[in-house]
């Protein structure tokens, strides 16, 4: 079974940084945007075996990566919350 392992951690970003963005929609399409976002600017880590993924978490989990990660999830967020295509709109999202 071949994984994108990247996939895991942009959604726990999300997870984690959505409360901070009250302006943000949060349904089903907004965060299907947010996570598609992110994951068409994040580089993919394909692993195919448990070896490669054990390897591939332990680098992942650096802190460098995580932040690159929640950097992009967060301009996610903003530019959904200005312009989501479910057409709610909310007030403006911090930073």
């Amino acid at each position: 079974m071949i994984k994108n392992l990247v996939e895991d951690h942009v959604t726990t970003a999300y997870d984690t940084l959505r409360p901070l963005f009250p302006a943000y929609c949060g349904c089903d399409l907004c965060r299907d945007d947010v996570l598609t976002f992110a994951l068409n600017r994040v580089p993919p880590r394909y692993v195919s075996r448990r070896e490669g993924a054990v390897v591939t978490e332990v680098n992942l989990e650096k802190e460098q990566s995580r932040a690159a990660i929640e950097v992009v999830v967060m301009e996610a967020l903003r530019k959904i919350s200005v312009a989501p295509r479910c057409g709610k709109r909310g007030g403006a999202s911090p930073g």
